[in-house]
């Protein structure tokens, strides 16, 4: 496999398990329900995931628990051949329950410093915006956020899709540009076309996340290709939340490319999907939905739709720079 980059992982979807029974332990509080399950979860749609998903960051409290979950991820994604990981984090989830910002940034901060070090591997964080708790909370979330300006290099836009449209955080956005800050948004996963629209057309995004639903619109397909905008699709988050056929084999990724779109693969939420990125590029394997030349492709595209420096991407794509040292 060629290097890979990660550009959709949920920080806070890679919470293991055992992690959570650890951090349960260690922080003297009993275990989420959901966690106390064995085998895998089903989910009938996204508001089933979040349900689980959040109850189980209840052990996340103090800023060595975010450090010990952020490793844990660089650990397992260098594993899988990430060289470079764009990693979204949800504030708004721990802010709610009492923990400070500054927790969550700076303990996130402490592993991925030490990233390259520890794991041959540069990380960078994006801030998401909870789009089920409006445009108001995103503003303020951000006001206290630039107080780390340093720490993330862009913001998103996630959570539950469907009746939350991404014009509605027109303002943050624009802030967000303004300050020199990347913008990327979910939009195309749950909702139609028309999300899709709105996130390029108001939000000024850099990539998509997920996007899968603009194939049902011709001229945003066409859009999307002479633009050469990225799409992180995460195919195992769509075969287990049901935004894609329930046989990976019908995914719809192999049309993507097809259609010159610039694709990428990624894990999304790997502790509750089904696996990490390699697991993904192993199902799609294996189900023949992609051969070895699209393997390559998709390695070269997660490049180059990073937002790593120009002549990182050059180094890797020409295969001189594979692992990175501090």
């Amino acid at each position: 496999m060629c290097p890979l980059a990660e550009l959709h992982v949920h920080i806070e979807g890679t919470l293991s398990h055992s992690l959570i029974r650890e951090l349960a332990r260690r922080n003297d509080l009993p275990i989420p329900p959901a966690a106390r399950r064995d085998g895998p979860s089903s989910f009938g749609c996204l508001d089933d995931f979040l349900r689980d998903y959040y109850a189980n960051l209840d052990v996340l409290r103090e800023r060595r628990d975010f450090t010990d979950l952020a490793n844990a991820y660089l650990k397992r994604a260098s594993q899988a051949g990430v060289v470079h990981a764009e990693i979204f984090f949800d504030p708004q989830s721990h802010t709610r329950r009492g923990v400070p910002l500054s927790t969550v940034i700076l303990g996130l901060s402490d592993a991925l410093e030490e990233a390259p070090d520890r794991f041959g591997m540069t990380a960078s964080l994006i801030m998401c915006f909870l789009r089920d708790r409006g445009p108001q909370e995103a503003c303020a979330i951000y006001d206290e956020a630039l107080a780390f300006r340093d720490r993330f290099i862009g913001v998103g836009l996630d959570s539950s899709e469907e009746g939350f449209p991404p014009s509605w955080f027109a303002g943050v956005f624009a802030r967000a540009k303004a300050d020199g800050l990347h913008r990327v948004a979910h939009a195309g996963e749950e909702s139609g076309p028309e999300y899709v629209w709105e996130a390029l057309d108001i939000l000024d995004v850099e990539r998509i996340d997920h996007g899968i639903r603009s194939l049902e619109d011709l001229e945003l397909v066409a859009r999307l290709k002479a633009e050469g905008m990225p799409l992180t699709v995460c195919p195992l988050s769509n075969v287990a939340l049901r935004n894609s056929p329930a046989d990976i084999a019908q995914h719809p990724l192999p049309v993507m490319l097809g259609e010159g779109l610039m694709v990428t693969v990624n894990s999304d939420d790997p502790e509750y999907f089904g696996g990490y990125i390699d697991d993904n590029f192993a199902a799609l394997t294996r189900a023949g939905v992609i051969d070895g030349a699209q393997c390559r492709q998709l390695a070269r595209n997660s490049i180059r739709a990073s937002f790593m420096p120009e002549a990182r991407k050059a180094a890797l794509l020409s295969g001189e720079d594979i692992r990175v040292s501090r």
